[in-house]
């Protein structure tokens, strides 16, 4: 499904390295935790496999397709990026034109547009938020609102960041329970150890903008001494 080899980041020149030669792979349909303090690369790392920051180094593939700038387009039908801040994915009117928004932009008839937005706020349960304003919806109505947009798109590779950021205990279980039974392929990004138990057969731990450690989730949660030494 995706395969990252020698990545590497790098903002400018007189800057200090983001990434540094990471390489790992996911299967399809495998979930596998991004985790690491403050700094290590996280959220960077994440954008760069959307095409969003050009890395200096190294090579991304996505369901066999090379990342470059030609085929930028047709890879970001295939991978979906829910961000931590669901403000900064919501600017449309409504809830429904913000879940539409995408597949207007790709193209797709309005029919199929009605089809797909319909089928994936059931799928989230959140019909009943069809028609409210965006900025009107609690903080866990958001975060699902987000999901949805990403959703609807039927990425094979979904990509979060921080999913579990500002929700009270019931919207997180909620979250947890959504994600653990979509298909998708997903690297998740998060600081929420418990999250990455529940969530995450595999975990992959970054420090200093290198893969420090990775394994089965809960061998490295257990291993206190390793998340000690890479801040967590």
């Amino acid at each position: 499904m995706l395969h990252v080899k020698n990545l590497t980041v790098q903002y400018s020149p007189a800057d200090p390295l983001v990434l540094q030669d990471i390489s790992f792979s996911l299967e399809p349909a495998e979930r596998v935790a991004l985790i690491g303090a403050n700094g290590a690369g996280k959220s960077t790392l994440l954008l760069t496999l959307i095409g969003v920051i050009k890395p200096q180094g190294g090579a991304i593939t996505l369901g066999g397709i090379p990342m470059n700038q030609e085929r930028l387009r047709e890879l970001r039908q295939l991978a979906g990026m829910v961000f931590q801040d669901p403000d900064n994915q919501l600017f449309m009117p409504t809830l429904v034109d913000d879940i539409g928004f995408g597949l207007r932009n790709y193209g797709f008839d309005e029919k199929t547009i009605e089809v797909r937005i319909t089928a994936i706020l059931a799928q989230l349960g959140i019909s009943h938020l069809k028609n409210r304003l965006s900025h009107k919806l609690s903080g866990g109505e958001k975060r699902l609102a987000a999901l949805a947009g990403v959703l609807v798109m039927e990425p094979s590779l979904l990509l979060l960041d921080e999913p579990s950021a500002f929700l009270d205990p019931r919207s997180r279980r909620t979250l947890i329970s959504i994600l653990a039974g979509l298909p998708q392929t997903m690297l998740v990004a998060t600081h929420d150890l418990e999250l990455a138990r529940d969530l995450c057969p595999r975990t992959m731990l970054l420090k200093g903008g290198r893969v420090f450690a990775e394994g089965p989730t809960q061998d490295l949660l257990q291993d206190h001494t390793l998340l000690e030494h890479a801040g967590l």
